[in-house]
């Protein structure tokens, strides 16, 4: 019991903490650039797709849909029949605390994972090591699925919602896997086996979508994927430090959380 409580402990610390740094980030970052894209979607009639379930993670893009699902219908959804139409948070400062609560929670999920996983290689001592876990996950939540699932605006095209979230959580598995290989297990065969995985979904390839077009501009599209990335790429650098810190100022001189908080 006193290791789980450890892992919660630090995890939801860890996990505040880039959720904020997180939101805030999108509040400059990504949002505006979802705003303009929906003037698009307005101007083309509104039209819909599953974006906004689509996966992805504090993730690629996933907290960076909560903030698009909550911004203001277009024109043709406020004529639609009541009923038809969700419950948002209001512009302004409840969305941008609706964000806030969404990315701290996603962070605390991230931060779960990263500590119980690494507690598995012996934990992560400090901050310097927790960057390093954060870079990790960054490359198995974010930047691999990124490759074949880039980031998406309103308006956009996209493959069916099932097939994405299958090919995206395989693409996870596959890459941290491979990461896990070439980390931690020292021979050739292995590391052969580490760089298949993490290659095999993209030969595959992810789902893609019938038509590729779109009213949102290319260059819109492209400065979104760069922030979303840039965003992500932090969140998971501040999460893992963030991870290293507590721990190690939690623990002392503990060789690991089971040792600690005895």
């Amino acid at each position: 019991m006193n290791l789980f409580r450890n892992v919660v402990f630090i995890a939801a610390i860890a996990g505040l903490v880039a959720g904020v740094v997180l939101a805030c980030m999108q509040a400059f970052a990504t949002v505006p650039l979802i705003l303009k894209a929906e003037v698009y979607e307005q101007a083309g009639g509104g039209h819909q797709h599953e974006h906004a379930a689509a996966p992805a993670a504090p993730a690629a893009n996933a907290t960076d849909t909560n903030a698009m699902s909550s911004a203001a219908p277009a024109p043709a959804e406020a004529a639609a029949p009541a009923e038809d139409e969700g419950w948002a948070p209001a512009d302004g400062f409840e969305r941008f605390a609706f964000s806030v609560l969404a990315n701290i929670v996603t962070g605390i999920g991230f931060a779960l994972v990263l500590v119980a996983v690494s507690e598995f290689a012996g934990g992560i001592g400090n901050w310097r090591q927790g960057v390093f876990w954060g870079l990790a996950g960054f490359a198995a939540f974010t930047l691999a699925p990124g490759l074949g699932l880039p980031p998406e605006l309103p308006a956009m095209p996209a493959a069916d919602l099932t097939e994405r979230q299958i090919w995206w959580w395989a693409t996870v598995a596959a890459t941290a896997a491979g990461l896990g290989l070439i980390a931690f297990r020292k021979s050739l065969p292995l590391a052969i086996l580490a760089v298949a995985l993490i290659v095999a979904p993209h030969i595959v390839g992810a789902p893609q979508p019938d038509s590729f077009e779109t009213p949102i501009p290319e260059g819109l599209h492209h400065q979104f994927v760069v922030a979303v990335t840039v965003t992500n790429l932090v969140f998971w650098l501040v999460l893992g430090a963030v991870v290293g810190v507590v721990r190690g100022r939690f623990t002392g001189t503990a060789t690991s959380l089971r040792d600690s908080f005895a």
